[in-house]
């Protein structure tokens, strides 16, 4: 599947993110001519800066707001590919400026979709948005169907919901002639190796550990989808391919784990503290913060059916592969492109 992405000319907004980074170094691996489009660096450290890509991949730093400066890459750089992945993708910093996380995420996705609608050399577009589209109404062990009614709660949920029917409408209206497919993937919660960003709950662990406290958990009842990062990142780039070469491919995807790894938010942080040893320990701490679902698990069936698709890592080995990544990252930054390299070719040589 990777041999398909040689030599292919490939737009990732957001890749200087923590999927987006890993993304761009899977696709630099497999000979692909990457453009990353992001408004700049979101987390200090940044993973993408410790993943060592930018000097194999073009790198601009624009503002997915920004129409026509997004319009002059796509005339620039001509994409055949487009992995749409640049959003405000935190639940509570939506509350705190819901206008921005709109504007971010629901007119980012117009303006890309009216560049890949004028760009002729655009063949494939997938657009990743989330497993909180759904409307949720926390019934307890109801695994989402991508027939579901799309109406999230909070400002990120909904503005991915509005971005999901966005799609849908330029989809019908202005990608039927054939020369464009065009498809979204609701991925489940995505962790590994390299996420830096504030309220997750993989980084709260690491920085705890780095820190030398104990682990503080808001919502450890919480039940999240977990996933490791290369298993929506695989299922993407398979989309992306397999639509190209037959469009009945195209269609509305959920990426997300089985059963069993469908976790409450202690229980996960439970496994990362086994894993890590030394006497980590956590503690409960609600901090009466804004509405976030109790309950989220979403039916993988259709890219089982679909793609042959199966989870490669379960969340035990990915719980490992976190720490492993971590403990590397203490002790020897620079040896981490050598570690997503290692990650990458193990993970995807399972994937053949």
């Amino acid at each position: 599947m990777l041999d398909f992405y040689r030599g292919k000319t490939v737009l990732v907004t957001g890749h200087t993110g923590f999927k987006g980074s890993w993304l761009c170094r899977i696709l630099v691996n497999a000979g692909a001519k990457v453009i990353g489009y992001s408004l700049g660096l979101p987390t200090t450290p940044s993973l993408f800066q410790l993943a060592d890509v930018e000097s194999c991949m073009i790198s601009v730093m624009g503002d997915i707001r920004d129409y026509e400066n997004l319009k002059k890459i796509f005339d620039e750089y001509q994409p055949e590919i487009v992995l749409h992945l640049a959003a405000q993708p935190i639940v509570r910093d939506s509350y705190k400026d819901p206008r921005y996380t709109y504007e971010t995420n629901v007119m980012g996705t117009v303006n890309l979709l009216e560049c890949c609608r004028l760009t002729d050399s655009v063949k494939s577009v997938l657009n990743v948005t989330t497993d909180k589209v759904y409307l949720n109404d926390d019934i307890p062990d109801h695994p989402f169907r991508e027939d579901e009614p799309l109406d999230g709660y909070d400002p990120y949920s909904n503005s991915k919901s509005c971005s999901e029917l966005v799609t849908h409408s330029y989809k019908k209206c202005f990608f039927t002639d054939g020369r464009c497919t065009v498809s979204t993937a609701r991925a489940g919660n995505v962790i590994g190796g390299g996420d830096f960003a504030n309220d997750r709950i993989i980084p709260d662990c690491v920085r705890a550990v780095e820190r030398g406290e104990n682990i503080v958990v808001r919502n450890p009842y919480s039940t999240r989808p977990y996933q490791h990062v290369l298993e929506p990142l695989a299922v993407y780039l398979e989309i992306a391919a397999k639509q190209w070469m037959n469009r009945a491919f195209e269609g509305y995807y959920n990426v997300g784990p089985d059963d069993c790894d469908c976790v409450t938010t202690g229980e996960l942080v439970g496994k990362f503290c086994n894993a890590w040893g030394n006497g980590l320990t956590w503690v409960n701490r609600h901090d009466g913060g804004p509405h976030e679902a109790a309950f989220l698990k979403l039916d993988n069936t259709k890219i089982k059916r679909v793609f042959g698709w199966k989870p490669r890592w379960h969340i035990d080995e990915t719980i490992q592969k976190i720490v492993d990544w971590t403990r590397i990252y203490f002790e020897d930054p620079k040896s981490i492109p050598v570690e997503m390299d290692r990650e990458i070719e193990e993970f995807f040589n399972l994937y053949e």
